[in-house]
């Protein structure tokens, strides 16, 4: 049995997954770190990390970045492997991400998706025929209105998959209102549309001389974010210290 400690478990998606690991005979919910709480969880609720005192094999960690920091330095002091889900890190905090994987087992995916993860192989392959051919790339994220940040970290790590596999050659342009004058060649738009109760869509365009290759992908409820995070839980506890990412996963499930 895998005990999972669940990061922001009154969250939208901390209770999704802890209804899903309640369903699931390889899991058991120790805890949940919240600082609402109004009793309804059958398991125990912390208002803050550092007061959690209850043993588990894995945490989860569907929070906001303001409270990151924390939940990496228990992890590292309680050797307690972490699928970080958490989006709008700094750079500051990507670097300490990096730190504790030297100390613990840390996973780190900006979608826990199997679609987006597949659409992030796909990406590369489309830039390496479709950018040398001269075609623009830009990328759309549609989200609801209540996400904090833009763009999403899925669009951020569509961008950089397309950007590795062109050598890192592209500048990001988030905003072309203040300037007036032709599309350089080698930049990657990207937009961000915030409304109603969209959970999640990403088009990558690329945009070539009288034709339009587009790869998409839509979630359509917040399950699908959740069966990849319990599904890098049960992959993650018992593993060395490490930084992991969902191709580990997938690679794992494959066999």
């Amino acid at each position: 049995m895998i005990r999972i400690i669940m990061h922001g478990c009154n969250g939208k998606m901390g209770q999704v997954i802890s209804g899903m690991i309640a369903e699931d005979p390889e899991l058991q919910m120790a805890a949940g770190i919240d600082p609402r709480d109004d009793g309804h969880n059958p398991y125990p609720v912390f208002p803050d990390i550092s007061l959690c005192n209850v043993e588990a094999d894995c945490l989860i960690d569907f929070s906001t970045a303001s409270v990151v920091d924390r939940m990496l330095e228990y992890c590292v002091e309680h050797k307690l492997p972490c699928v970080l889900c958490t989006t709008g890190l700094s750079g500051e905090q990507l670097a300490k991400v990096e730190k504790a994987a030297e100390q613990v087992a840390v996973l780190r995916s900006a979608n826990m998706s199997l679609g987006i993860n597949l659409l992030l192989k796909l990406v590369k392959r489309a830039a390496q025929v479709l950018a040398p051919a001269g075609f623009d790339i830009e990328i759309l994220e549609k989200h609801h209105n209540l996400k904090l940040d833009a763009p999403s970290g899925t669009a951020l790590a569509l961008a950089d998959s397309v950007n590795q596999e062109l050598g890192d050659e592209y500048e990001y342009v988030y905003d072309r209102s203040g300037r007036r004058a032709r599309r350089p060649r080698k930049e990657i738009g990207i937009s961000a549309v915030r409304g109603g109760t969209i959970v999640g869509e990403h088009d990558v365009i690329f945009a070539g001389t009288d034709e339009v290759v587009t790869l998409s992908h839509a979630a359509h409820s917040k399950a699908v974010f959740g069966r990849g995070a319990v599904q890098a839980a049960k992959f993650l506890a018992g593993k060395p210290a490490g930084l992991y990412d969902m191709s580990s996963v997938i690679e794992d499930v494959l066999g």
